[in-house]
């Protein structure tokens, strides 16, 4: 998974330990705070990062949501879903890198 992380992320990481653990100690409590499960969680986390036109965090949130179990559709799905809250635009933007990090995933799937 680590061939993944920008470089800058695993210095900060490396740099801020401590910062880095508390902030991996709250993201377990968030994800526990409430009723969704964790593909719910996913979709819902990839389709905040595409409304922020954040491609790093769309990026990580497809590989944590198809790890969690969602499906290649459904992944696909939260981008056009964001066409009317988000505009034409962010989501068009937000489902390139959507298949950015599917590249080689339909396949495997086949």
């Amino acid at each position: 998974m680590d061939e993944h992380l920008p470089q800058i992320y695993r210095a900060f990481r490396a740099n801020y330990a401590d910062v880095a653990n508390s902030l991996d100690q709250l993201a377990a409590r968030v994800d526990e705070a409430g009723p969704l499960d964790q593909q719910t969680q996913r979709l819902v986390k990839l389709g905040i990062a595409v409304a922020s036109e954040s491609p790093g965090a769309v990026r990580s949130n497809v590989r944590k949501a198809l790890n969690a179990g969602d499906s290649v559709d459904e992944i696909r799905h939260v981008a056009v879903l964001a066409i009317t809250t988000c505009g034409f635009p962010t989501a068009i933007a937000g489902l390139g890198w959507i298949e950015q990090a599917l590249q080689g995933v339909d396949a495997a799937d086949d």
